[in-house]
C-alpha cells in the first residue's frame, strides 16, 4: 500500500489562459483536486499512477528516478516539469534554468512506504531499457 501526498503548483502568467494550464496538469495528474487562484493553479492527489503509466509509455524511466533522487530530500521528493509538454500530455523533466512561463512543480510526500520503494513503484530501476520487476 502507498500513502502519499502530491501537490501540483503551476503559475498562471498574463499571457495565459488559466485553463490550458489546468489542462496541463490534468494531462500528469487526472482526477486531482484543482483550485485556480490568480496568477496559479494548484492541485492536490493522493496517487501518481498516471503520471508513471506516462513514464512507461514514453521510455524515461531512468531519467526519472534521476530527476526524483535528485529532487529527494527526507520524505519529500521534488521535481519540476514543462507545462507545454504538460499540456501535450507528454513528461518534460525541466532541468537547468526555469521556463520564461514557469514550470510545474510536483512536491511528493511519501508516508508509506519509503521514499525509495515509492520511487520504485513509479519509476522502476530498467537494465537494457526494461523495467526489473523483480529485484532481490
Amino acid at each position: 500500500m502507498y500513502r502519499i501526498d502530491v501537490e501540483v503548483t503551476a503559475p498562471v502568467n498574463d499571457t495565459e489562459v488559466t485553463e490550458r494550464v489546468v489542462t496541463a496538469v490534468e494531462n500528469l495528474v487526472p482526477g486531482a483536486d484543482i483550485e485556480r487562484a490568480p496568477g496559479e493553479v494548484r492541485a492536490e492527489t493522493h496517487s501518481l499512477d498516471h503520471f508513471s503509466e506516462l513514464l512507461h509509455r514514453q521510455e524515461i524511466l531512468d531519467s526519472a528516478r534521476s530527476e526524483f533522487f535528485d529532487g529527494r530530500r527526507g520524505d519529500v521528493v521534488s521535481v519540476a516539469l514543462k507545462k507545454q509538454a504538460a499540456f501535450e500530455g507528454v513528461v518534460n523533466f525541466a532541468v537547468g534554468e526555469p521556463d520564461e512561463l514557469g514550470d510545474i512543480s510536483l512536491r511528493i510526500r511519501v508516508h508509506e512506504p519509503s521514499v525509495e520503494e515509492y520511487i520504485d513503484h513509479v519509476a522502476p530501476p530498467t537494465e537494457d531499457g526494461t523495467p526489473v520487476t523483480d529485484r532481490p
